[in-house]
């Protein structure tokens, strides 16, 4: 049964009309597709995910549609896509999976766990990103993944560079709490 499955499905890709990919399209992924795989990889912290989120972000704007609105910034479109989409990837992988936490700590230096196993806290940080609203987490990732002053986030988004200070501001509240585990007391500190 399943062998005639997969004929027929084979058989129906075989038949299929070739796509035809707009030039434009085609222009766009050239130059930009290597911006859209570091963003998402920098978020998913995985090449197979980061790849997927590049072949999600071209099958989007493909889908746009001749009677869309043109874009004006391609580069600025394509950060925020693969940064959506990525985030999107890790909510997902969060829903099917979780790990608890360690309950100990809550300064700001690195446990010797945390320092030894860095993917843990990687992994950690994708999964306090997932649990932000998805505009603090646009706008953290595009600040501080994205590498944006304010300013651009500010004119990228069409909001005030006032309001992206605020937003970064508690986000980095948020993570910093979701994080608390990761970290130990620096001996420096005061309580």
């Amino acid at each position: 049964m399943k062998e005639n499955s997969r004929r027929r499905t084979l058989l129906s890709v075989l038949e299929e009309q070739a796509i035809a990919i707009p030039n434009e399209l085609e222009r766009a992924f050239r130059a930009h597709h290597a911006l859209v795989f570091r963003a998402a990889y920098r978020i998913t912290g995985n090449a197979v995910d980061a790849e997927d989120v590049l072949q999600t972000v071209f099958l989007r704007l493909l889908r746009r549609g001749r009677d869309a609105d043109p874009l004006e910034n391609y580069e600025s479109y394509l950060r925020r896509s693969a940064i959506n989409a990525a985030l999107d990837v890790i909510r997902s992988r969060q829903v099917n999976q979780t790990v608890p936490l360690p309950e100990d700590s809550s300064g700001l230096m690195p446990t010797e766990n945390a320092r030894s196993d860095v993917s843990d806290l990687r992994l950690a940080l994708s999964r306090a990103m997932a649990q932000l609203k998805p505009r603090s987490a646009e706008i953290f990732a595009l600040r501080f993944i994205g590498g944006l002053s304010n300013r651009e986030i500010a004119q990228a988004l069409g909001i005030s560079q006032v309001l992206v200070a605020v937003i970064v501001h508690r986000a980095r509240q948020q993570l910093r709490t979701e994080l608390r585990p990761y970290f130990a007391r620096n001996p420096g500190e005061r309580s």
